[in-house]
């Protein structure tokens, strides 16, 4: 029988920047995440993401978000999939641009700014910041350590409303 591979979200928490990080000069980069659209598609080469990004802006019950730097909105530096839960965010799908994975990435803190604004939406929604996903098993302590993170349990863990404002008081100046 074969064996099932474990869902959840396995994103790596770089690090907490205030912004995305160039890693080899040090330079930071202003940021900002806006709704892709199904017209937008032609953005996403399949061949440069892991997941069926398609599938998540066809999903009409989720909302896919783009991070991309101020001076440059045509490269995608990551992509969230939130769905409003009408109590708080759930969070089904982050990815980093292939370019911002593994030993040769160019910027660190693209996932952290990315779960930053699914916070966000939260506040703005009424949910005090909650944000809920499930994570591999093997990244559980990662994220309760990086983003304040508490299992819940299974792999659901969920981001409360401290948390919550300490990621969004780093990403989004108001």
């Amino acid at each position: 029988m074969k064996k099932d591979k474990e869902k959840g979200l396995d994103f790596e928490v770089d690090k907490l920047t205030n912004s995305i990080e160039n890693i080899a000069t040090g330079e930071v980069f202003d940021t900002e995440i806006v709704l892709l659209h199904e017209t937008d598609r032609n953005q996403i080469v399949k061949e440069d993401w892991q997941f069926e990004w398609i599938n998540e802006l066809k999903d009409k019950s989720k909302a896919v978000y783009k991070l991309t730097t101020v001076n440059n909105d045509t490269i995608i530096q990551g992509l969230v999939s939130i769905e409003d839960k009408k109590d708080h965010i759930f969070m089904h799908l982050i990815e980093s641009s292939k370019f911002n994975k593994g030993k040769g990435k160019v910027y660190l803190g693209v996932p952290a700014n990315l779960v930053a604004y699914a916070c966000k939406v939260s506040v703005e929604n009424g949910y005090d910041g909650f944000v809920a996903f499930d994570a591999k098993t093997s990244l559980i302590k990662h994220y309760q350590v990086t983003l304040g993170a508490t299992y819940f349990r299974g792999q659901r863990m969920f981001i409360d409303t401290k948390a919550a404002m300490k990621l969004i008081a780093n990403y989004f100046k108001t």
